[in-house]
C-alpha cells in the first residue's frame, strides 16, 4: 500500500463536520460551546467575531463555528455559511420580549441559498431560569412547523448545567450521517 493511498484511506475515516451556530446576543451560544468542550464557563464575554472549537461527538469531530449576535455583526453572518452540514440556532427562552427578533433573523436565515436544505438544531436555552418559555412554546412562537425542505429539531436545554446538549448534538450528528451516507 503506497503513501498516496494509506492517505487517501486515513482521510475517509476522519469524519468531520462543520456546524454553524447562530442567534442573538446573549442567548447563551458561547456557553454552549465552552460547556461542549467541557472548559470553564464563569467568565464569558460578549462575541465581537467569531470563536471555533473543534468537539469530538460520537466518533464525529465538530468545527464549530461560534458567530457574534449582536445586530451590528448579523450581516456578517452570511460569510460563515459556505460547507455548514448543521445550522443550529440558540434561542433565549426567558427573554420573550425578543421572541419577534428571533422568529425575523430565524426566517432570514432559512431563505438564504448557501443553506438550503441544511439541518436546523434550535436550542431552547435558558430552560433553568425562570420563566422561560418551554420547546414547544418556542417552536410555536418561531413556527417550526411550517418549515420544509430540511430537517428540523428543537432541544430545550441549559448550557450552563449543560441539560439537553449532549441529546442536540446527537440529533446533529445523526443527520451529519444520514448525508455521509447518502453521498
Amino acid at each position: 500500500m503506497g503513501l498516496l493511498s494509506l492517505l487517501r484511506k486515513l482521510r475517509k475515516s476522519e469524519r468531520e463536520a462543520r456546524i454553524l451556530v447562530l442567534g442573538l446576543d446573549n442567548s447563551g451560544k458561547t456557553t454552549i460551546l465552552k460547556k461542549l468542550a467541557d472548559e470553564d464557563i464563569t467568565h464569558i464575554m460578549p462575541t465581537q467575531g467569531f470563536n471555533i472549537q473543534s468537539v469530538v461527538h460520537d466518533g464525529f469531530k465538530l468545527n464549530v463555528w461560534d458567530v457574534g449576535g449582536q445586530k451590528s455583526i448579523r450581516p456578517y453572518w452570511r460569510n460563515y455559511y459556505d460547507n455548514t452540514d448543521v445550522l443550529i440556532y440558540v434561542v433565549d427562552s426567558a427573554d420573550t420580549t425578543r421572541l419577534e427578533e428571533v422568529n425575523k433573523e430565524l426566517s432570514e436565515l432559512l431563505a438564504e441559498e448557501k443553506l438550503a436544505g441544511v439541518p436546523l438544531l434550535v436550542f431552547a436555552n435558558k430552560q433553568d431560569l425562570m420563566g422561560a418559555l418551554s420547546a414547544a412554546d418556542i417552536s410555536t412562537g418561531l413556527n417550526l412547523e411550517a418549515i420544509s425542505g430540511r430537517s428540523w429539531s428543537i432541544q430545550a436545554c441549559s448550557a450552563k448545567r449543560g441539560d439537553g446538549l449532549e441529546a442536540g448534538m446527537g440529533w446533529a450528528v445523526e443527520r451529519v450521517r444520514a448525508k455521509d451516507a447518502s453521498a
